[in-house]
């Protein structure tokens, strides 16, 4: 990798007097000649006619919706700035979902601005404009072109997006000198923040968060349509795992996440989280991402991944497989009362049902389990009501998914865990037992398995999809799956 180059200082010699004299000022250690020489000879590269974003009706509606939640008031949007992950170099990019969802621009340091008008609101979307050559940024600067690629231009940019363009670098000035309310979601720029520190409240400005988090409850057809393709890819990359799981005996669970992660960035933008590859009783551990564990056959692999899209909304499936092919009879009987309980859960994914049934459906049927046999004292009901099941079935049974794999985190009880499914909503069921290796209030046959099945699922107008169906679930085909990719 490498680093903008430092021309060294020309030596203080009366001979090579008259070069230093000829040195830019504006950038030390260039000379004039070089300097203009970099300004000429470049071809014109402005796109035009572009199309619009496949999103742009979309992107437009939902800036619509927000403009009538909040009139007469100026609404700032940031989509962050890159971070530092080490020394000089940074983390790749992503921006934030408020404004991803808003404009479709994907731009580190852009923000759109609503200002308030007595029609509702114009937009204005605040982004870094191509590189100038006249003063040398495109190649001196370490956020050039030359260096980081070329940039939409903001006559571009209007095309794509279908929103007016502005330069980024005056939107301070002129958000300092705003007057009347105005609200900013926190947390990505801190200089926007900065130039509204006295015109904006944290209570004012997380009411503009919530509703940005509650809009994307229910999914529009576009977006429905990316997370069928981020599944889709998903169901691929679960696949070429199959094909490889002798290279991972032979290696670690590493070989297994790299063979996902490949499939991401051919197909999508990224993984959409940090993929969680347990084997063995690694799939105890509910978040297992170092991935750095044996693979060993007679074990099982849950394999909890998803691609995230190049628009950023992902998928989240987790399949537990065995790794030889084969699940052993104790393997066997703890994964299908998991998929009885995701049957039931999957089941109680109906439009106008409340969003915990789902979960009380799936948590029922493995206590159910669990007291017939005989690893916690029943009745039913009394487990239930103590909570004893979650020893080992530990988390809930589903959340949201979109843009964020746990998306819509920052709605109100009352619309999400409290609220009601509606047609639109995608969620995961995904039920699981865990059984640690060190457990001692289970037979000894049980401990170090790990199982969870999960699946994304579509509320629908008179049930539900299930968006991830293309891969197998019960036992017997998940072994029938598995025989045909390595055969």
């Amino acid at each position: 990798m490498t680093v903008a180059e430092e021309l060294p200082e020309t030596p203080e010699t009366a001979e090579e007097e008259p070069l230093k004299q000829r040195k830019n000022s504006l950038y030390p250690g260039v000379s004039d000649e070089l300097a203009e020489n970099m300004k000429s000879g470049w071809a014109d590269t402005e796109l035009r006619d572009l199309q619009p974003i496949a999103q742009a009706t979309e992107t437009a509606a939902r800036r619509t919706a927000l403009s009538a939640r909040f009139p007469g008031e100026r609404l700032v949007v940031p989509a962050g700035n890159l971070k530092t992950r080490s020394n000089d170099t940074e983390y790749p990019f992503r921006a934030s979902v408020e404004y991803a969802y808003l404009t479709g621009n994907q731009t580190e340091d852009g923000v759109l601005v609503l200002e308030p008008t007595a029609e509702g609101h114009k937009a204005t979307i605040y982004l870094l404009p191509r590189s100038d050559r006249e003063n040398g940024e495109f190649w001196l600067s370490g956020q050039g072109e030359l260096w980081v690629g070329r940039r939409h231009s903001l006559t571009e940019a209007e095309q794509l997006y279908g929103i007016p363009a502005s330069d980024v670098r005056e939107l301070a000035d002129k958000l300092r000198e705003a007057t009347g309310p105005v609200r900013v979601v926190r947390g990505y720029d801190a200089g926007v923040e900065a130039a509204l520190t006295d015109k904006v409240t944290a209570e004012r400005d997380e009411e503009l968060r919530v509703f940005l988090s509650e809009a994307r409850l229910v999914k529009d057809e576009f977006e429905i349509g990316e997370l069928q393709k981020a599944v889709d890819s998903t169901v691929r990359g679960f696949e070429d795992v199959v094909k490889v799981l002798d290279k991972a005996e032979a290696t670690s669970e590493r070989y297994i996440e790299g063979t996902f992660f490949l499939r991401a960035r051919v197909e999508g933008n990224d993984v959409g989280y940090g993929s969680i590859c347990a084997a063995g009783p690694h799939a105890c551990t509910l978040h297992w991402v170092r991935n750095d564990g044996p693979v060993r056959s007679g074990d099982l692999l849950l394999l909890d991944a998803g691609v995230e899209t190049h628009t950023y909304y992902t998928a989240d499936v987790t399949r537990t497989l065995p790794i030889n092919g084969t699940y052993t009879e104790i393997q066997k009987k703890v994964y299908d009362a998991v998929y009885e309980a995701q049957e039931a859960g999957i089941a109680a994914v109906q439009p106008g049902a409340k969003h915990r049934d789902f979960h009380d459906a799936a948590q029922r049927v493995l206590t159910e389990k669990l007291v017939e046999w005989g690893l916690v004292e029943g009745p039913v009901e009394r487990v239930l009501e103590l909570g004893l099941q979650r020893r080992w079935t530990l988390h809930g049974t589903g959340h949201m998914l979109g843009m964020d794999v746990h998306d819509c985190a920052a709605a109100r009880t009352e619309t999400y865990v409290e609220g009601v499914l509606e047609a639109g909503m995608c969620l995961t069921v995904e039920p699981g037992l865990y059984f640690q290796a060190d457990d001692q209030t289970v037979p000894e046959e049980y401990r170090g398995i790990g199982v969870r099945i999960e699946d994304d699922i579509l509320v629908t107008a008179d049930g539900n999809r299930n968006l991830s169906a293309g891969l197998p679930r019960r036992s017997d085909e998940v072994e029938a799956w598995m025989a045909s990719l390595k055969g």
